[in-house]
C-alpha cells in the first residue's frame, strides 16, 4: 500500500487551503453583495458569521480528513459505524466537484482572457462605451470561450500531475504568494483615487441608517450566505486537504488561518472595486457585470489604465486558478483511493471528463443559449445553483450531523481530533452549539436557496 501524500510544509498546507476558499466570489461577489446591502454594516455581520458558521464546519471536513487520511468516500467508510451510509454522502461530495468544475473552469477561463486583452491592448482600443460589446463578443464565440477553459483544464491538471508536493504545494504558493503581493499593490493604489474617499468611507465606517434602509434582516441573512458560501463547505473541496495534514496544530487553528487569509482576500477586494466606483461615479452594486463591465471601463478612464486593469486580472486568474488546482486534486485523489489507479492514470481520465463536461458551459451563451434549466436558468447558473444552493449547505449539514451525533463518528471523537496538536483548543462547552443552533441556521441557509 503506497504511504499516503502529506504536505511539505505548514505554510503550503496553509495557501493551498486558503487558495481553494479563495476564489471568484471574494472578489466577484463580495465586493457587489456588500454595496448591495449597505457597506461596513454587511462586513461587520459577515465576520459575525464567519466564525459562527464557516470556521465550524472547516473544522468538520478537516478532521474527517485528518482522522481517515482519505478522501470523502473512503474518509466517512473508516470512520462510520457498522453498516453505516454516511459514505453515500462521499459519493455526492464527488459530483459537487465534478458539478462545480463543469461551469467554473469556464468563469476561470474569461479572467484568462481578460488578462490577455488587457495586455494586447484590448480595451486601450475600445472607448469606454465599447467595453460591454468586448464580454458580448467573447460571450458570442466559442471558440475562444473554449480556448481559454481548455487553457484552465490543461493548466490545473498539469500542476496536479506533478504531484501533491512538486506540483500543487510548489506552484500554489508561489501563485498564492504573487496573489497576495499584487491585491496589496491594487488596494494601495486605489485607496489613493482622487475622489475614491467616499468609496472608503462607505466600505469602512457602519452606517446603521443605510443598512436599516437594506432592511437589517436581510443584511443579516446575506451576510451569512456569503460567510457561509465563501469558504466552499460540504463538497470535501476542503477535506482532502485535512488528509495530507500532520498531527502538529490543532484544526481549529488552523480553520481560522485559513479564514483569515480568506476574508483578507474579500477585504481587500473590497478596497480596490469601492474607492475606483466612487471615484470614477459607478454603483457598486451592479451585480456580476461589476468584473466584466464596469471594472475594465473604469481601467480605461484611469491613468496607465492597461497595466493596472493587467495587475488586476492576473490577480482574478490567479485566484480562480488556486480554486481549480485545489478541486482538481481532490477529483485526482478521490480516483486514486476509490478505484486505485495511479495519479498519472486518474489526472489523465480525469482531464478529459472535465474538459468534456464543461463544454455545455461554454455553449450556453452562443450555440445553446436558447436552452435553460432550472428556473428558467442557462447551464452555468443552473450548475451553480446545484451546487450553490444545495450540495454546498446539504454536504455541510451532513458533515455537522456525522460530526456531533451518536449516530454518525460522534463528538467526543471529533474533538478530539481537532483538539490534537498545539494551537487553539477548541472547548467543549461549544457541544450544545453546534448540536442544537449551527443545524438550524445551515437549514436557514438551504430553504432560503431554494425558495
Amino acid at each position: 500500500m503506497n504511504e499516503r501524500d502529506s504536505f511539505k510544509s505548514r505554510l503550503g498546507f496553509l495557501l493551498v487551503s486558503a487558495g481553494c476558499a479563495i476564489g471568484i466570489g471574494n472578489v466577484w461577489k463580495f465586493p457587489y453583495v456588500t454595496g448591495e446591502y449597505g457597506g461596513a454594516v454587511f462586513v461587520l455581520f459577515y465576520l459575525l458569521f464567519l466564525v459562527l458558521m464557516g470556521i465550524p464546519v472547516m473544522t468538520m471536513e478537516l478532521a474527517v480528513g485528518r482522522a481517515s487520511r482519505k478522501s470523502a468516500v473512503k474518509g466517512y467508510a473508516a470512520l462510520e459505524k457498522p453498516g453505516s451510509k454516511w459514505h453515500i454522502h462521499g459519493w455526492f461530495c464527488v459530483l459537487g466537484c465534478y458539478l462545480l468544475m463543469m461551469y467554473y473552469t469556464t468563469v476561470s477561463g474569461w479572467m484568462l482572457a481578460y488578462f490577455w486583452k488587457f495586455v494586447n491592448g484590448t480595451f486601450a482600443s475600445a472607448k469606454a462605451e465599447g467595453v460591454g460589446e468586448v464580454f458580448g463578443a467573447m460571450l458570442a464565440s466559442p471558440w475562444e470561450m473554449g480556448f481559454f477553459m481548455a487553457m484552465t483544464v490543461v493548466g490545473g491538471f498539469l500542476v496536479c500531475g506533478l504531484g501533491l508536493q512538486s506540483g500543487v504545494e510548489r506552484i500554489t504558493k508561489v501563485m498564492m504568494l504573487c496573489l497576495l503581493a499584487l491585491i496589496v499593490v491594487l488596494a494601495v493604489h486605489s485607496a489613493f483615487l482622487e475622489g475614491g474617499g467616499p468609496g472608503l468611507s462607505f466600505y469602512l465606517f457602519p452606517d446603521w441608517e443605510r443598512a436599516a434602509e437594506a432592511g437589517i434582516g436581510n443584511v443579516a441573512s446575506a451576510a451569512m450566505n456569503q460567510a457561509f458560501f465563501t469558504l466552499s463547505l460540504g463538497i470535501a473541496a476542503i477535506e482532502i486537504f485535512g488528509s495530507y495534514m500532520s498531527d502538529d496544530f490543532t484544526l481549529g487553528g488552523e480553520a481560522v488561518r485559513i479564514a483569515m487569509l480568506d476574508t483578507f482576500v474579500a477585504i481587500m477586494a473590497g478596497l480596490i472595486i469601492f474607492p475606483a466606483c466612487f471615484a470614477y461615479d459607478v454603483q457598486p452594486d451592479q451585480g456580476p457585470s461589476l468584473i466584466f463591465i464596469t471594472l475594465p471601463k473604469i481601467f480605461s478612464h484611469m491613468s496607465m489604465g492597461q497595466l493596472w486593469g493587467s495587475l488586476f486580472f492576473v490577480f482574478m486568474t490567479f485566484a480562480s486558478f488556486s480554486t481549480v488546482t485545489a478541486v482538481f486534486e481532490n477529483l485526482i485523489a478521490s480516483s486514486m483511493d476509490n478505484f486505485g489507479w495511479s495519479r498519472r492514470k486518474s489526472v489523465l481520465l480525469n482531464l478529459v471528463i472535465i474538459f468534456v463536461f464543461s463544454i455545455p458551459c461554454v455553449l450556453g451563451y452562443n450555440v445553446l443559449s436558447g436552452v435553460h434549466f432550472l428556473g428558467n436558468r442557462d447551464v452555468l447558473d443552473s450548475e451553480d445553483f446545484l451546487v450553490s444552493n444545495i450540495l454546498l449547505p446539504a454536504g455541510s449539514l451532513i458533515y455537522l450531523l456525522f460530526c456531533t451525533t451518536k449516530w454518525g463518528w460522534g463528538f467526543d471523537k471529533y474533538i478530539a481530533e481537532v483538539n490534537t496538536g498545539r494551537g487553539l483548543k477548541m472547548p467543549l462547552w461549544i457541544k450544545p452549539y453546534f448540536q442544537y443552533v449551527l443545524p438550524v441556521l445551515i437549514l436557514v441557509i438551504l430553504i432560503r436557496g431554494l425558495v
